[in-house]
C-alpha cells in the first residue's frame, strides 16, 4: 500500500501525562537551543484527554519542574488535599476508621491534589501546542515501522474506512508513516505497540512480569452540604476477602463533585469475581453510600493499571525507541498514583534525547534516558515501595497492610530482602470446581447500576462497520477452554459488557460487542488462555469522558 511519509526528529505515541510532559519538555528545550526540532504527538482518543481516566490525587513537584507558573496558567490543579481517612471495611453495614498514625507513610496526601486527569492532560496539550508540538489526536498509532536491521524506524497510523470484512470503504485513507529518529512510546498501561516491543526485544528478560489492577470510576453530583473539598478517603476489605488485593477511593473535589471509584487486583483466583459487581457492591457500605445517595452520577470509565512496581520495570530502551510512564509500568503501587512519574519520565525522556539533540549525536539506542532514570527520583521511590505488591501478595490483604506500615514507616523501605511476584496474572483463576460462586445484589438504580447504563455514561462509540479490533488467536478457545474450565470468566472481568456467552441454535456461541469497549485492556491482560489480543480500533474510537 502506496502511504504518505512525515520524517520529524522525534515522534511520541499517546497523549497521557507522559507523552504530553515529554513533548512539552522538548519543545521548550528546542527553544532554548534555539533550535527547530520537529515533534509530533498521536493520541488515539478523538481529542486530549478523552481516553484518560485516573483517580485522582497527584503529586505536583513534577508539574512545577515542567511549567513552574503553572498555577498562573490556568492548570486545573484547584482542590488541594485537606482531609486523609482510611476506612477498614468488614462487611455491609462493618467498617473500622484506621487512625492515622497508622496509615503507612505513602498512603497520606497532605500537599497533594485531586484532580481530573482528563482535564489536566487537555490543559497540557494546549501548552504542547502553543509550543509548536504537531499534535494528531484520532490518529492511533496501529503498528510500528521496522529498519532493515530490526531497529524502530516509526509507526504507522491506522487506516480509516475499513469495513468489517476488511474490505476499503468509498471513504478509505491508508495510514500515514511517521518516521522519526527516535519513537518515544507512551501510550499508557499495557499498551499495543508496547507488548509488542517488549516481545521483540526481550524487554521483560530480566524482571518480573508486570501486575496489574482494573481501576473502575465513577464521578457523581451530589448535594454540597455533604461535600467536603479535599478530602480523601480509601478502603480495604469488603467485599473483597482477604486474599483478594484491592480497595475502594472517594474523592471530594468543589461544587458538590465527587470522584469515586475501586480497583481490583487481576490476580485474582476464583473466576466468579466481578470487578464491576463488586464496585456496584461496595458503594452501599454507609462511608460511601452517606455521601452519594440523593446524587447523581454522571461519569463512568474502567481502565487498567500498572502495579507491579520496582521488580517489574523492563529494560527502557532499545534500537530506536524509549518506554515511559505506564508503558514502562512506573507507578507507584505503595502510593497508588502514577502522574507524577508518568510526568517525571517524560521530563526526564526529553532532557536525555535534547543533550543528544543538541550535540546532533542521537545514538541508535538511548541508553543514556535508562542511566538518567536510574539516578532520578522515580527510581529511588520505586525500590523504597519494592515490597509492598508482593507483599500483599504473599500476606493478604490484612497482614499486608501490617507488613506496609512495618516496611514503609519503621523501616523508611530499607529492609535488607527484596520479594518477588513471578506469577503472571493470567495465570492464577482456580478452575471453577474449586470454587464457590459469589451473588451479586441486583441494582437498585440509585446507587448500583448495571454495565450497559454504566458504559452509556463513558460515551464510548466505535464505527460500527469496522474490523473488530478485539482478536482471538483461536476462536474456538472461549466455548470449548475457557467455558468449562473458567465458566468463561471475560463475561465477569469485563467491565463494559463486551463479552457474552449466549444460546445459539441450541449451542453455546461467544459474541463479542466490541462497540461496548472502554479500551481497559482487562481482556488482553486476564484471559487465562492469552487468547485475546486487544488492537486499536478506528482513530476517535472509544470512549469519550467528561471531567475524569
Amino acid at each position: 500500500m502506496n502511504r504518505e511519509s512525515m520524517e520529524f526528529d522525534v515522534v511520541i505515541v499517546g497523549g497521557g501525562p507522559a507523552g504530553l510532559a515529554t513533548a512539552c519538555r522538548l519543545a521548550q528545550l528546542s527553544q532554548k537551543h534555539g533550535k527547530d526540532w520537529q515533534i509530533a504527538l498521536v493520541e488515539k482518543g478523538s481529542e486530549i484527554g478523552a481516553h484518560i481516566m485516573s483517580g485522582a490525587v497527584v503529586e505536583t513537584d513534577a508539574l512545577t519542574e515542567l511549567f513552574p507558573d503553572w498555577k498562573n496558567q490556568g492548570a486545573p490543579v484547584k482542590t488541594a488535599v485537606t482531609d486523609d481517612e482510611f476506612h477498614y471495611l468488614r462487611g455491609l453495614d462493618k467498617g473500622t476508621k484506621v487512625p492515622g498514625f497508622l496509615i503507612p507513610k505513602p498512603m497520606k496526601n497532605h500537599g497533594n491534589y485531586i484532580i481530573s486527569l482528563g482535564n489536566l492532560c487537555r490543559w497540557l496539550g494546549e501548552q504542547a501546542e502553543n509550543l509548536g508540538v504537531n499534535i494528531f489526536p484520532g490518529f492511533p498509532a496501529s503498528e510500528v515501522i521496522y529498519g532493515t536491521d530490526g531497529e524502530v524506524k516509526g509507526v504507522i497510523t491506522g487506516d480509516m474506512g475499513i469495513d468489517s470484512e476488511g474490505k476499503q470503504k468509498g471513504a478509505f485513507e491508508p495510514g500515514y508513516e511517521l518516521l522519526a529518529k527516535q519513537t518515544v512510546f507512551a501510550e499508557g498501561c499495557r499498551g499495543s505497540l508496547g507488548k509488542e516491543l517488549m516481545s521483540k526485544f526481550k524487554l521483560q528478560s530480566d524482571s518480573d512480569p508486570q501486575h496489574y489492577g482494573l481501576g473502575l470510576k465513577e464521578v457523581w453530583q451530589v448535594d454540597e452540604a455533604v461535600s467536603e473539598p479535599g478530602k480523601v478517603v480509601h478502603t480495604l476489605g469488603w467485599p473483597l476477602d482477604n486474599h483478594t488485593e484491592g480497595g475502594g477511593f472517594l474523592y471530594h473535589l468543589d461544587k458538590g463533585t465527587i470522584a469515586l471509584g475501586f480497583v481490583v487486583a487481576l490476580n485474582y483466583k476464583n473466576p466468579y469475581l466481578s470487578p464491576f459487581e463488586t464496585f456496584q457492591q461496595w458503594k452501599h457500605n454507609p462511608v460511601i453510600k452517606n455521601i452519594i445517595k440523593g446524587g447523581k452520577r454522571i461519569s463512568y470509565g474502567a481502565r487498567a493499571l500498572n502495579k507491579g512496581g520496582f521488580q517489574s520495570l523492563p529494560k527502557l530502551t532499545f534500537p530506536g525507541g524509549i518506554l515511559v510512564g505506564c508503558e514502562a509500568g512506573f507507578l507507584n503501587p505503595a502510593k497508588i498514583k502514577g502522574t507524577h512519574t508518568a510526568l517525571k519520565s517524560g521530563i526526564i525522556a526529553a532532557d536525555s534525547l535534547a543533550e543528544a539533540m543538541a550535540a546532533e549525536t542521537i545514538p541508535l539506542e538511548m541508553t543514556a534516558y535508562a542511566k538518567n532514570i536510574e539516578e532520578s527520583s522515580i527510581y529511588a521511590e520505586l525500590k523504597q515501595s519494592r515490597n509492598f505488591e508482593p507483599g500483599l501478595n504473599k500476606l493478604g490483604t490484612f497482614f499486608g497492610a501490617a507488613f506496609t506500615f512495618i516496611d514503609q514507616n519503621i523501616f523508611r523501605g530499607k529492609l535488607p530482602f527484596t520479594w518477588r511476584n513471578k506469577t503472571p496474572d493470567h495465570k492464577t483463576l482456580k478452575p471453577v470446581d474449586q470454587c464457590k460462586p459469589i451473588e451479586y445484589p441486583k441494582p437498585d438504580n440509585e446507587i448500583s447500576f448495571d454495565r450497559l447504563s454504566s458504559v452509556f455514561l463513558s460515551s464510548t462509540n466505535h464505527e460500527e462497520d469496522q474490523p473488530c479490533h478485539l482478536k482471538l488467536q483461536d476462536p474456538t478457545i472461549p466455548i470449548k477452554v475457557n467455558l468449562p474450565k473458567w465458566s468463561e470468566p471475560a463475561q465477569r472481568y469485563c467491565p463494559a459488557a463486551v463479552y457474552e456467552v449466549i444460546e445459539e441454535n441450541e449451542q453455546a456461541t461467544f459474541r463479542i460487542n466490541a462497540q461496548n469497549c472502554v479500551h481497559c485492556k482487562t481482556c488482553d491482560i486476564k484471559d487465562p488462555s492469552q487468547n485475546i489480543n486487544w488492537a486499536t480500533p478506528e482513530g476517535g474510537g472509544g470512549p469519550n469522558y467528561s471531567n475524569m
